[in-house]
């Protein structure tokens, strides 16, 4: 099962064991706990609020260890990635609206010349955000027929520490912006992973089972994405 504790989701699997044990597992930080049976879901609750400081520790020290890119400033020369292909960006400056064409391995970035860092990433993640929810609107339904499983809703947005999220309750799902950067098959696997969500809650064999079954070769997608260079990450 899955509980939620000062918003982090727990995995939580109770066995025949002496003691509760809580693990924080790479590389997207999952919290876990193995627990004995005899012990109540509200008992599991509060050992791991006990444990929330250190959690969020050790995800914060975990996750700004990962390799990123270096601080973007859209500035001519740094390079821009969609899916998986690399593209030099070069800027342009106009008095009219903000734009940005690919034309063969350049990105070409038309701004006001006054315009922020600021301002140029939230039009570059906008610009991201159409191309991501294109591909999920043509993929999503792909998946669901594949697997019979469905989500009541998606949206986007821009995560720092998972690539997917999905709400097992009402099986809503969010995916992270930064997935358009990454190859198509990252996605796809994400949007399996998240499904699988809607009616396995834990990554137990059941979960596994799921993901065996639709994508046999998902290991090597989730080492790929996992593996992948991340944002520049200010804490």
């Amino acid at each position: 099962m899955q509980i939620i504790v000062s918003g982090i989701p727990v995995e939580v699997t109770k066995k025949n064991i002496k003691n509760v044990h809580l693990s924080v597992m790479p590389p997207d930080g999952m919290v876990r706990v193995s627990a004995p049976k005899f012990i109540s879901d509200e008992s599991i609750e509060m050992f791991v609020r006990t444990k929330i400081g250190w959690i969020k520790k050790y995800q914060k020290e975990k996750f700004e260890s990962q390799p990123r890119q270096s601080e973007r400033q859209y500035v001519s020369g740094e390079t821009l990635y969609l899916w998986g292909k690399q593209y030099f960006l070069q800027v342009d400056y106009s008095n009219k609206e903000y734009s940005l064409v690919l034309d063969g391995d350049k990105a070409l970035l038309t701004v006001r010349k006054e315009s922020t860092v600021k301002q140029r990433e939230n039009f570059v993640n906008e610009w991201y955000r159409e191309y991501l929810k294109n591909e999920i609107s043509r993929l999503l339904p792909k998946w669901e027929n594949t697997t019979g499983l469905k989500c009541s809703s998606w949206q986007t947005k821009y995560m720092t520490t998972r690539w997917g999220t999905c709400n097992t309750q009402t099986k809503k799902i969010w995916f992270n912006l930064q997935l358009a950067k990454k190859p198509i098959e990252c996605l796809e696997y994400v949007i399996l992973h998240e499904l699988a969500h809607t009616k396995v809650r834990n990554h137990g064999a059941d979960f596994i089972a799921i993901m065996d079954k639709h994508m046999p070769y998902w290991r090597e997608i989730k080492k790929k994405l996992n593996d992948s260079t991340l944002d520049y990450y200010v804490g």
